[in-house]
């Protein structure tokens, strides 16, 4: 491994590759040397208006060059990083503000008018642009007053199990949930990556997740950890696909980091069969199944590729891979493959009894790439992690089977099973039948509480062509049982997704 921290990526990138390109966001760029300069300019304001190591930094601002930078300057400060969503509600940042105890932000100034409203102990913004003056006790410094501050030595943590970064991640309460992630925890999975997928400088990667989705710390780490530019991804390309595939042709994109339903809306929309994107080396998905039939069909249309299956819940980074065989016909269900390097999986039943291959269980995760749980809910970290001298054991609440190669299969979510006229049933097995059949283009099947059969089920589908309802009652019916075919068919132009490109289970289970 390069560096005992995250931060040491960029501080070697920049000693080995000044000049090199480290950051292209539209028009404007940055190299290793003044990402550098300017994350350590950064860190020292930080550091003078109080920010200690161990202390968060909210990041409240777009993805861009300067929330690049501030990302690095946090960590130079030896402090940690909370990413917020640029598009959630008020209150909902508010309460992370306050539940995370963020006294300094990096913001952007169209929130200027909203800061006041996140309570809790904000005293500091650092606005990406023009300061509109203090609001109520808070303190708004202009971007232009990093340019008079001095790069002062970073305050950088020498033990790396300290905490890199927090991701706020949606709980079953209803409140969002704090992920704690060390620099040891990201460099692990990071290292790993780079090395598999051979990221060498002369790569262009993209960044499409936003920074509160843990699929960002692929993009701006690895690149780091290469030497290699990351290309910011603009919001307006990524609702187009025809204009996604555009991008990535003008900036000659080699490794491309995303959600599954990104790639699906590129083979469909995408108009690839005119116009290849022939740049793509490497094609990395996580977060989501991946339907068989638009990964096979994307495989076609980008064949120079090699395309990798990355499975993880946050707790665990990324802690499964497999790599889609090429030149084989692509199995079906697409496993998560096997663990990563010093990652170790178990899959144990219901009464915690270790299974043996072939039957299904729960996915336990140790290693590196563990969390070191959730922040400032200890009741909640004990559920889920345990914990044995530096050993770390996350329940991924995953139901997975091991197959005879040794590849994991995911088989769904143990809190997904819901229980209908007695039988037990897993939304996510009528999901794939429904998936199967070339005319969907997505779906997703929700239960819906009825007080004589416990629950009905409700198929939300968004179909390429005309279909009935009858027509995918009758697909259902060739794979599964009665009881687990859909009472309901609602057919959608599209479903809600969720800020990291997911589908919204929460909201269509609300009905919206």
């Amino acid at each position: 491994m390069k560096s005992q921290t995250i931060d040491g990526l960029l501080t070697l990138a920049a000693q080995s590759a000044p000049g090199a390109t480290a950051v292209v966001d539209g028009e404007r760029t940055l190299t290793y040397a003044e990402l550098d300069e300017q994350s350590g300019r950064l860190a020292g304001v930080l550091r003078e208006r109080g920010v200690q190591p161990g202390d968060r930094v909210g990041l409240w601002l777009e993805k861009s060059l300067e929330a690049v930078v501030g990302v690095y300057a946090t960590l130079k400060a030896g402090a940690t990083y909370v990413p917020l969503d640029d598009q959630a509600p008020v209150a909902r940042v508010g309460y992370i503000v306050r539940d995370a105890g963020i006294h300094c932000l990096i913001s952007s100034p169209g929130h200027g008018g909203h800061w006041a409203q996140l309570g809790g102990s904000l005293r500091t913004v650092v606005v990406a642009g023009e300061a509109p003056g203090a609001q109520d006790g808070i303190e708004a410094l202009a971007w232009s007053e990093l340019e008079a501050a001095t790069a002062t030595a970073p305050a950088r943590v020498q033990d790396p199990d300290a905490l890199a970064y927090v991701l706020y991640t949606s709980g079953s309460t209803g409140e969002p949930k704090g992920v704690m992630l060390s620099h040891r925890n990201g460099l692990a999975f990071v290292d790993w990556a780079a090395r598999e997928v051979g990221l060498h400088p002369g790569d262009r990667l993209s960044s499409h997740a936003p920074l509160h989705f843990d699929l960002s710390t692929f993009d701006l780490f690895g690149a780091a950890w290469a030497a290699a530019p990351v290309h910011l991804v603009p919001a307006q390309a990524s609702v187009f696909p025809r204009e996604l595939a555009a991008w990535i042709r003008a900036q000659a994109i080699t490794v491309w980091y995303s959600v599954p339903s990104i790639l699906t809306q590129l083979v469909l929309r995408g108009d690839l069969a005119a116009a290849p994107l022939s740049s793509l080396r490497t094609v990395i998905f996580a977060g989501e199944v991946f339907p068989v039939k638009y990964l096979r069909r994307l495989v076609e249309l980008v064949p120079q590729a090699r395309f990798y299956n990355f499975y993880g819940p946050t707790e665990t980074n990324v802690c499964t891979w497999y790599e889609v065989p090429v030149g084989a016909d692509i199995p079906e269900p697409l496993p998560i493959g096997r663990p990563i390097e010093g990652v170790r999986a178990i899959v144990r039943d219901g009464d915690g009894r270790t299974v043996t291959p072939g039957e299904p269980g729960e996915l336990l995760i140790e290693g590196p790439t563990v969390m070191h749980g959730y922040w400032g809910d200890p009741e909640r970290t004990e559920r889920t992690l345990a914990v044995s001298g530096d050993r770390r054991t996350y329940r991924t609440g995953d139901l997975v089977r091991e197959g005879p190669d040794g590849n994991f299969d995911f088989i769904g979510r143990r809190d997904a099973q819901i229980k209908t006229r007695g039988y037990r049933v897993e939304l996510g097995e009528i999901e794939a039948a429904l998936d199967a059949l070339e005319q969907i283009v997505e779906c997703a099947v929700v239960a819906v509480p009825d007080e004589t059969i416990t629950n009905r089920l409700k198929a939300y589908v968004v179909s390429s062509r005309p279909v009935s309802a009858a027509e995918l009652a009758g697909a259902c019916r060739a794979r599964l049982p009665r009881y687990m075919i859909p009472e309901e068919f609602e057919f959608r132009e599209a479903l809600p997704k969720s800020s990291t490109g997911k589908i919204d289970r929460r909201a269509l289970q609300a009905g919206g």
